[in-house]
């Protein structure tokens, strides 16, 4: 008994401001391939039944060219598996705010997919021995009460939403809230497979419960996805394929339509713009295959304004032109009260650690010593505030404080 499960597919996605050959975004391009490619494998699979968990477009109102691409690969679908059930449920990317305004998923059930977009609804496959209880994105409201049908020899939850406490940070959406569900009201019945859509990397969490995740980057932050799958040792893109009967689960990668390549970042503490220069010049050399056509993000850390204003921008901008994205994320050095030893409670740093902080962190010529630098400066730093501490010694006169041209 062996079910594909896909998620995510965001049709309609489009990202930066290069065409394809035919006139479209080339990122929309590229995610209506890697939605086609899916469907393609899903067929070589020939599985039982196949379970859409949702977001299957990025907007509530889809471009007409959008939703026939959707309708022609899901007619697709179904003539090439007609014994296959095909169950859809709307994610908070397909569901408009206003309940009458009604979904565009509805549309697929004239090509035979079973849609559920307003609430939750058990399906029963009677020649499966299969119950399925579909529950869509509720825009934040309570889910309903998660429980398995007893007849049934499979039970199947398939559910749009965040696992609460289990996703990272990043995985948030900007647009509205999706459904919330705890890993314990997952487990409060004993299903055999749990079916997740909305986190974009593939990911179990918890006993037979996974996101398959989904099919390209869609969402605003690749790179945080690109370091979900690192982590959790997922090779890309793609779905699920599982069997019930047995409980062996196998991710299907999708091929990647486009590389997504995040470059060793660059520390460019006390470097001037030409070593900062030469720095991202020898990462943009280490990309395999070279810079044309893919995304890259460079990140640079601990990098002044003014060094950041002297930097190359012709090359900076022949990268941009020879890659689909490149994205140099140039960050300023951190506060110093950031860089304190712990404990210090936000305490305001003195004047000694901050000019030692100036001094650590300017740009330098090459050929000057930057140890004897900075203690040649503290050394100055030392001699002038000896006067002061004179002055504020018990008997000094008080009151007095120089002012005009001469005051320090």
């Amino acid at each position: 008994m062996r079910i594909a499960h896909l998620a995510d597919l965001h049709l309609g996605f489009r990202q930066f401001q290069r065409l394809s050959s035919a006139g479209n975004n080339q990122r929309e391009a590229d995610v209506a391939r890697a939605a086609r490619r899916a469907i393609d494998l899903v067929i070589e699979e020939q599985p039982d039944l196949v379970l859409i968990a949702g977001d299957v477009f990025h907007q509530v109102r889809p471009s007409n060219p959008m939703i026939l691409y959707a309708l022609r690969e899901l007619t697709r679908l179904r003539g090439a598996l007609p014994d296959t059930p095909v169950v859809m449920i709307a994610g908070n990317h397909d569901l408009p705010r206003a309940a009458e305004t009604g979904c565009i998923l509805a549309l697929f059930r004239t090509v035979g997919v079973q849609v559920i977009e307003q609430e939750a609804t058990r399906l029963s496959f009677p020649d499966l021995d299969l119950a399925v209880l579909a529950v869509p994105d509720t825009l934040g409201q309570p889910l309903p009460a998660l429980t398995t049908d007893a007849s049934a020899r499979f039970n199947v939850l398939l559910l749009h939403g965040e696992v609460k406490g289990v996703l990272p940070e990043h995985a948030a959406m900007l647009d509205r809230n999706p459904s919330e569900v705890t890993v314990e009201e997952l487990q409060q019945s004993p299903w055999d497979y749990v079916a997740l859509g909305h986190y974009h990397v593939h990911r179990q969490v918890a006993e037979r419960a996974w996101y398959a995740g989904s099919l390209d980057y869609v969402s605003s932050n690749a790179w945080g996805e690109l370091a979900d799958q690192r982590q959790h040792g997922v090779p890309g893109k793609g779905f699920v394929m599982h069997d019930l009967a047995t409980g062996a689960h196998r991710f299907v990668p999708v091929p990647a339509e486009r590389r997504f390549i995040d470059l060793e970042p660059i520390d460019a503490h006390a470097l001037a713009p030409a070593d900062v220069d030469a720095l991202v010049a020898d990462r943009v050399r280490q990309v395999p295959g070279g810079l044309e056509n893919v995304v890259v993000r460079l990140v640079v850390r601990e990098i002044p304004r003014h060094v950041a204003r002297d930097l190359d921008h012709k090359a900076i901008r022949e990268y941009k032109r020879r890659a689909l994205h490149f994205q140099l994320d140039t960050r300023k050095p951190e506060l110093v009260r950031q860089r304190m030893a712990s404990g210090a409670g936000g305490a305001r740093p003195s004047l000694p650690m901050l000019v030692r902080q100036k001094l650590e962190t300017r740009v330098l010529s090459n050929d000057l010593d930057r140890a004897a630098f900075v203690s040649l400066g503290m050394d100055y730093l030392q001699r002038v505030s000896e006067p002061i501490a004179l002055a504020q010694e018990p008997g000094a006169e008080a009151g007095f404080m120089l002012t005009g041209p001469d005051a320090p």
